[in-house]
This record gives C-alpha cells, sequence and structure tokens, in this order.
C-alpha cells in the first residue's frame, strides 16, 4: 500500500499546505488509486502526482464540510474535459445529497450529466472494498457526522517497511528515504494497515480502532495552548494513544496556529506515546 498525502492543511490556508485530500494507492503505480477527501487544492496537487487526477475514479469522503469537498466539482469537470467518463463518490450518510445539492446549483447544473456519477453512503462499522482495499469505517467526535477508515490491502503486495513503520519519500520521487533499517519481516497481513482519523476529537474508541495498525494519520489541528473543541490538541492526543500499539503517528489537518510550535507538539504527544510521532506535509509518501 503506498499512501501520498496531497493536503495536510485546515480551512484557514498556509502557503505550502492546501486542504485535506490523500491518495492510497493499493500498490506502488497502482492505476486505480483511491481518493481520500478532495478539499480545496487538492486537485492541483493530484495533478502534480503519478498516476493524476485522470486516473482517481474512487473518492471517499470523512465527512461534508467544505475544507474537505470543495474540490469535487472541480475534480468532476477536470476528467469530464479529460475524457474519464465515471466518478465513484462514497462517504457518509447525506453524500448523495450534498452532490444532488452541488449540482443543482445554477451555474453548475451543466455539470450534471457530463459523467457517469455514482454515489455510496456508508454507515460507521461499514466493511467494505474499495479499489483493491478492505476497508472499515469508525465514527469519530466531531461537529458534524465524521468517519475514521482503516485501510488494509489483504491480497496485494506489501512494500518494504522500516523500523518505524514505513518507507517514506516525497511524491514524485522513486526512491524512498533512508530513515531506518529494513524489516524484513514486512508482509500484508496483521500490522500494515492504515489508519486516518478524518476530523476528530482524541477519545479511547477511536484509539482503540487504530489498535495495531502500521500507520496511523490523526488530526492535530493547534498546539496546547489553544482551548478547541472538535479537534485534538497534542497532550490530548498523546494521552489517548498512550499504550497503544501504532508505530507511526503522523500529525494533520494543521491551522496556521501550530507554525512555530512543531517541535514542543511532538514533545507533547512524546510525554505520553512512545511511538514515531512525525508532522505529516504536502507530498509525502510513504509505503507499507
Amino acid at each position: 500500500m503506498r499512501v501520498t498525502f496531497l493536503g495536510t492543511g485546515s480551512a484557514m490556508p498556509v502557503a505550502d499546505r492546501v486542504q485535506t485530500g490523500l491518495l492510497v494507492e493499493a500498490a506502488p503505480g497502482d492505476r486505480a488509486p483511491l481518493l481520500v477527501d478532495c478539499g480545496a487544492g487538492v486537485l492541483h496537487r493530484l495533478s502534480q502526482t503519478d498516476p493524476g487526477y485522470e486516473a482517481v475514479s474512487t473518492v471517499l469522503l470523512t465527512h461534508h464540510h467544505l475544507d474537505h469537498v470543495s474540490d469535487l466539482l472541480a475534480l468532476l469537470k477536470a476528467r469530464w474535459l479529460a475524457g474519464e467518463e465515471r466518478l465513484h463518490v462514497v462517504g457518509p450518510p447525506g453524500t448523495k445529497a450534498l452532490l444532488d445539492d452541488l449540482l443543482s446549483v445554477g451555474e453548475f447544473e451543466y455539470l450534471d450529466g457530463r459523467a457517469d456519477l455514482s454515489v455510496r453512503e456508508v454507515h460507521p462499522g461499514s466493511e467494505f472494498s474499495l479499489a483493491g482495499l478492505e476497508i472499515e469505517a469508525f465514527e469519530t467526535r466531531h461537529s458534524k457526522q465524521c468517519l475514521a477508515y482503516r485501510f488494509a490491502n489483504r491480497g496485494g503486495d506489501a512494500g518494504d517497511g522500516v523500523g518505524g513503520g514505513a518507507d517514506e519519500a516525497e511524491a514524485g520521487d522513486d526512491k524512498a528515504a533512508d530513515d531506518g533499517d529494513a524489516d524484513e519481516d514486512a508482509d500484508d497481513t496483521a500490522g500494515s494497515d492504515f489508519v486516518f482519523s478524518g476530523d476528530t476529537e482524541a477519545f479511547g474508541g477511536l484509539a482503540n480502532f487504530a489498535d495495531g495498525a502500521r500507520v496511523l494519520a490523526h488530526d492535530c489541528s493547534f498546539p496546547d495552548e489553544v482551548d478547541v473543541d472538535n479537534h485534538p490538541t497534542p497532550t490530548q492526543l498523546g494521552e489517548t494513544l498512550a499504550g497503544r500499539d501504532i508505530d507511526r503517528v503522523y500529525l494533520t489537518h494543521l491551522y496556521p496556529h501550530t507554525e512555530g510550535h512543531h517541535d514542543e507538539m511532538l514533545d507533547a504527544v512524546g510525554r505520553h506515546f512512545d511511538g514515531d510521532v512525525r508532522f505529516a506535509r504536502d507530498g509525502l509518501r510513504f509505503e507499507l
């Protein structure tokens, strides 16, 4: 499995982070990858990847906040103009109504029918397959219904993991960074899963959902000094993940408030959680 962070920012822009989006490939070079969320700027980031937006025929949404869906129609239009004929969108209840509403806006109605658009709604506890991946959904704690997802590639070839949990590189760089000793026991069974939290507070149920995964990408929107609901601070996240068996955690969904506070945020998580903790950044890619 290969995961590329397309966007690691939030609803408040910073220069080097666009809004939320991840590209998940069942195997490196997969020509039918899965796009998870599609916030503003994600379409542009997709154009910088191989396979590019032309290959993305399936989108999985965590929830319907604007910073997670605002490039959906832009993706639909770009694929139509490129001659691609279908787009499948999967997400929590209300996803069909979201697409219907977007396509009913007068200035956007011309996009309706330009592609074979299909929608599937999934619920907490759902287990389903998309793009060669086995996926399980779990409800998070956010200001509107949001789903975390656990991804497993039960039938594909696993990449060579490292001691910290994954090979890491920049998107577009075919050579993984050397950030640990090769794990010769890496395989495509237990321990090779990837979990994406979506937007959420830190809480024990979600930590249990991610327990045993190789990599967790978790919302960590603000430093400790910001009093916030619906998102965790690093201390809250570290306390919640304490004792869980997760090799590596990437902090993502970063508001501008986190700028200049990365070291102290890593320290705050690390005081409670003893796994490898890093900041996600746009273009970062890892393989499991």
